[in-house]
């Protein structure tokens, strides 16, 4: 008995690290409550990051695999996947994603700080992807099942320009990403 609550107590000490979740309130405008959550949960043994956002009609799922080099979002309204390549210049490293987020957990849900988000704006390809492997196990296993489509960035895109419909997927303070096309129209 005394040697089980040892190595549990072990466990817990080497797994802390490498698995964080964190729950952060956020304000939306675009739901009619005007609140929303998200939850963002860091491996750092996978190299993965999720983020909910549970807000209702417009939840979305969002996971970024840093081992492949993609990102993949689950509109649940939609039914669908979308699949884009991380841009590793807008998007936090998996550290400091882990330490921006415990930093604003610990600061409370006061609203934004320091420089404005980034922003990144994406265009939905029309067409499905039919092999999802190449974007590793944990968006096979997000993604399998739904229509999933590939996106790609549009370098110095303004949305006012852009005449789509556009989904906006805002992870906390850190990043705006908008996915722009036909998947995302009512």
């Amino acid at each position: 008995m005394r040697f089980t609550t040892v190595f549990a107590g072990l466990l817990g000490v080497f797994l802390t690290p490498a698995l964080a979740y964190y729950n952060i309130n956020i304000n939306d405008n675009n739901n009619s409550g005007g609140s929303g959550q998200q939850s963002v949960s860091v491996n750092n043994e996978h190299n993965v990051a999720n983020v909910d956002n549970n807000n209702g009609w417009d939840s979305w799922h969002m996971l970024w695999n840093y081992n492949t080099g993609f990102a993949a979002t689950r509109l649940f309204h939609k039914k669908a996947c979308i699949v884009h390549k991380m841009n590793k210049d807008a998007m936090p490293s998996l550290q400091a994603l882990d330490a921006l987020v415990k930093e604003k957990k610990l600061q409370g849900n006061d609203g934004p700080w320091g420089q404005p988000p980034k922003s990144l704006v994406y265009s939905i390809n029309p067409g499905q992807v039919n092999d999802l492997d190449k974007f590793g196990d944990s968006i096979v296993g997000m993604c399998k099942g739904i229509p999933t489509y590939m996106a790609e960035e549009i370098q110095g895109a303004s949305l006012i320009f852009y005449s789509e419909k556009c989904f906006d997927a805002n992870i906390l303070w850190i990043l705006n990403i908008s996915f722009c096309g036909e998947t995302v129209q009512a």
